[in-house]
Formats: C-alpha cells, structure tokens, sequence
C-alpha cells in the first residue's frame, strides 16, 4: 500500500509540472503539495489500514474542497 502513495505521488507531479507548463501556476503548487504530502506518507511504513484511513480522510477533504469551490466561489452559471 506504501507503493501506491508513491504512486499517486509520481501522477500529482505529473499533473503539477503540465499545470506548471500551461502557466497555472496556483494549481501547479497545489499539486506539488500533494506530491510531497504523498511521497513522505509513503515512505512512512504503516500498516495497510492506516494507509486506507489517510486516504478516505484524503478523499473526503479534497471532494469537500472541491464541492465548496465550485459551488460557492465560483457561482451560478447564468
């Protein structure tokens, strides 16, 4: 399970450095922190259940940031 933090890791940069190239520079930080959020969870060596624990707790939070931000922050369509 450790892997596969490493994992979502490798794909967060990916995305972070293409974001960085088309100049979104907010949204390419963004993901270089969960880059690095990932990389040191998965070097961390927890039991898989842990590991399952910190990734719905990841999940939760991020749609729950997302939800907010399309909702609230950037409006109705007219």
């Amino acid at each position: 399970m450790d892997r596969m933090f490493r994992v979502l890791g490798f794909f967060t940069l990916t995305i972070g450095l293409m974001a960085f190239a088309g100049d979104l520079t907010e949204m390419a930080l963004l993901f270089f922190l969960q880059t690095a959020f990932f990389v040191i969870l998965g070097y961390m060596k927890f039991t898989e259940k842990t590991y399952v624990l910190l990734f719905w707790g990841y999940m939760i939070v991020a749609f729950s940031g997302f939800s907010y931000w399309t909702v609230f922050q950037m409006g109705l369509p007219l």
